[in-house]
């Protein structure tokens, strides 16, 4: 990472991220270039391994990507702001994001139920009782992360004192 000052070490500062973001980019090869899906998402933490779940129709691009090449990249982000720089008369952006790599593999029918409740306990935190019937036409995936790295651009150095922040979200 070139900007070291910038990099989130703690695993613990990275699931925060994580959990902020309600997207998760996933990038597919195909035939050699990236193919990009902006995803909902649920995540697992088994002793400090972590797993992503996604969901969607039975049959489509993604699928097809996956059984060819089941590695992915992914990519997050959150906490978007301006900085605005009034007397160099200049601006950044502050966000927070996490990228990684992982294997992609399906999820069992017997397993979906258990899996689309991790994906509904990251956008709803009380337990939600869903339909099991739509089950049926839904395809479950899992992401299990290789490695991945945070980063975060909203610190305040000394000679940023005349700085201001103007969020987006």
């Amino acid at each position: 990472m070139r900007r070291s000052d910038r990099e989130v070490k703690e695993f613990k500062d990275i699931i925060a991220i994580m959990e902020k973001c309600d997207v998760c980019r996933v990038a597919l090869n195909n035939n050699g270039y990236p193919y990009i899906l902006p995803l909902n998402f649920g995540m697992d933490i088994k002793e400090d391994k972590i797993e992503l779940y996604f969901h969607g129709a039975m049959e489509g691009t993604k699928y097809e990507l996956i059984k060819k090449d089941n590695r992915a990249s992914f990519e997050m982000d959150c906490e978007h702001n301006i900085i605005l720089y009034e007397e160099r008369m200049s601006c950044t952006m502050g966000y927070a994001s996490v990228i990684g790599h992982g294997t992609i593999e399906f999820i069992d029918d017997e397993d979906k139920f258990e899996a689309l409740k991790i994906i509904m306990r990251h956008y709803h935190h009380e337990e939600f009782k869903f339909s099991t019937g739509m089950m049926k036409a839904t395809t479950v995936f899992r992401l299990k992360v290789l490695d991945m790295v945070g980063k975060r651009r909203n610190n305040i150095h000394p000679d940023e004192k005349t700085k201001t922040h103007v969020s987006l979200e």
